[in-house]
């Protein structure tokens, strides 16, 4: 098969289309023909050298997929699936492939009205949101969620689902065109951060109080803003350290707002989890989606041999939801 190789890392040209051997399904694995993936952050820095796939997953990016089962390995008689099913599927590497092998407990049905293109977009935002946001930040309807970067996949998804579940939602974003689609979305307040101090913009419109939740994506260099916005009882879910990795904590304002953080991520989990995670995400979030509620925001699609180009476009950030990529 052909799939996108990372020649050594470095900058989107490292990506080349080439012929690779063919995946193999095995015990508890369905092959995937793959008919789209989607770019994540996580595959830039892995194209970078910065963020390795964990052992044993594919060398080759893609945290998602969606496409057609082709072959089911051994030991998947009771999971439900048969060849020919259409799926989307969380990857812990080798979305940008023709074919990938996928644990069946991470495999996924398209819901109904959306295109398999488009489902690509889906699996990876649906997990990391929920697990963060609702499974381990533990956000309830009628309290408040801060989503980081409104206008990312991640952000785009975070703020229809929070909002689904009667959440208020405020977001930032870095230009005036991203927060007003962030609003169409459904969050309740926009935050400009070239222009406005987050933190005390968030104090403003909540009267002093601070949010429940916070999902972050930068790490080090919103950590003690982030936690200046929290209310008493916060939590705060760091999923990317896009601000750097380090920072001074005050663990006095911890203590007397009983603040809690969180720092997660998703691909290096073991396979039960991810697969308690899918489970959970077929239960909650998909009855939504298939209800319209949520809707995968697709900003383009490029043919997967354009990888390099739809790396540019998510380093420029001059997109709003997710680039898909299409065999």
């Amino acid at each position: 098969m052909r799939a996108i190789v990372i020649s050594e890392p470095g900058g989107p040209d490292v990506l080349t289309w080439s012929e690779v051997p063919d995946p193999v399904a095995g015990p508890g694995e369905a092959l995937v023909e793959v008919t789209a993936t989607a770019v994540n952050r996580a595959d830039v820095s892995q194209r970078q050298g910065s963020y390795p796939p964990p052992p044993g997953a594919p060398e080759y990016p893609g945290l998602e997929c969606s496409g057609r089962i082709v072959e089911l390995g051994p030991q998947t008689e009771e999971a439900g699936w048969k060849v020919g099913d259409e799926v989307c599927a969380l990857l812990s590497g080798g979305g940008y492939a023709e074919q990938v092998a996928v644990p069946v407990g991470q495999l996924l049905p398209i819901p109904s009205g959306v295109g398999l293109v488009e489902a690509a977009a889906l699996p990876e935002v649906a997990c990391t949101v929920w697990s963060n946001v609702f499974m381990r930040g533990g956000l309830r309807s009628g309290e408040s969620l801060l989503v980081h970067g409104g206008g990312s996949g991640i952000g785009t998804f975070a703020i229809q689902l929070a909002h689904a579940r009667g959440a208020r939602v405020l977001t930032t974003a870095g230009s005036r065109e991203k927060l007003d689609r962030c609003r169409e979305l459904g969050a309740d307040v926009g935050i400009d951060y070239h222009r406005e101090d987050f933190a005390s913009r968030v104090r403003e419109e909540t009267g002093g109080a601070g949010v429940d939740v916070i999902l972050d994506i930068m790490g080090g260099s919103y950590l003690d803003a982030n936690l200046r916005s929290l209310a008493v009882g916060g939590r705060l879910t760091i999923i990317g350290l896009m601000g750097g990795r380090k920072a001074e904590i005050d663990l006095g304002r911890m203590l007397v707002k009983r603040l809690s953080v969180h720092a997660t991520t998703l691909r290096s989990r073991p396979t039960a989890e991810k697969a308690e995670i899918v489970a959970q995400v077929a239960e909650h979030v998909w009855p939504l989606v298939d209800a319209g509620s949520l809707r995968p925001i697709v900003d383009r699609e490029l043919p997967l041999s354009q990888a390099a180009e739809a790396h540019r476009i998510m380093e420029s950030s001059a997109h709003v939801g997710k680039i898909v990529l299409t065999n």
